[in-house]
């Protein structure tokens, strides 16, 4: 491994829990003059590692991914130490009807968010922003769904309110875990643990939507047939 790489590698794992694998940072550095700042290039990698899928680019060492026993329901409470690097993959508002969840997300597909009781217009800065933590909090506790490098899904439940964590955060976002507590197969995510890092894949955050809407509103019609 060059000191290049090597620099970057230990400022990514550092300043934001991020353990790309020496495939991806070759790949990356490959593509970056020799010449250019390790503070430019961390600015990069990560700008390129957020919008990645990570079950492609950061590594699967065991202290970096969820362990085997993480779904065990007879468990009734361990702990992650992390950093755990994770990508949302599905969200659910819980304080929410399902047809609210369907009103809320064509909200944010027509430029809208929410204060409050009140809808506002997103600023052409706020469309613009891919950070995927652009999100009006005034919902929740939230549901995720959360993939690690491994590929392993687990589900996390927001305690208390998170930064960056509501029906308008992006799929892909990336979330880093310390120190929580998983009870049940359930981790149980609050700010002290949770840092929202931010990212989107585009691809998963388009599919996510259009499949969300369709299962929400199956779910209300086989309720509506049942009733």
């Amino acid at each position: 491994m060059s000191s290049q790489i090597l620099q970057l590698a230990t400022q990514l794992a550092n300043t934001r829990g991020l353990h790309p694998t020496q495939q991806w940072l070759s790949a990356f550095m490959s593509t970056q003059k020799t010449t250019t700042p390790i503070p430019a290039l961390t600015q990069t990698a990560l700008f390129r590692l957020l919008a990645s899928d990570i079950t492609t680019s950061l590594t699967t060492d065991a202290v970096h991914c969820f362990p085997p026993n993480i779904h065990h329901v007879n468990i009734e409470e361990s702990r992650l130490q992390g950093p755990i690097v994770l990508q949302l993959i599905g969200i659910e508002d819980m304080s929410k009807s399902r047809w609210e969840q369907i009103e809320a997300i064509e909200a944010l597909e027509r430029g809208e968010g929410t204060k409050g009781r009140e809808i506002i217009r997103v600023t052409a800065a706020d469309e613009d922003d891919d950070s995927g933590t652009n999100v009006n909090k005034g919902g929740g506790p939230h549901k995720l769904s959360l993939q690690d490098a491994h590929g392993t899904i687990v589900y996390g439940m927001e305690l208390k309110d998170i930064q960056g964590v509501g029906l308008g955060t992006s799929i892909g976002c990336k979330m880093v875990l310390r120190n929580a507590a998983v009870a049940r197969g359930i981790i149980l995510m609050e700010p002290a643990n949770t840092t929202v890092l931010g990212g989107k894949i585009e691809a998963l955050h388009k599919a996510w939507k259009e499949n969300r809407k369709t299962e929400l509103k199956a779910a209300i019609e086989a309720s509506e047939r049942s009733g």
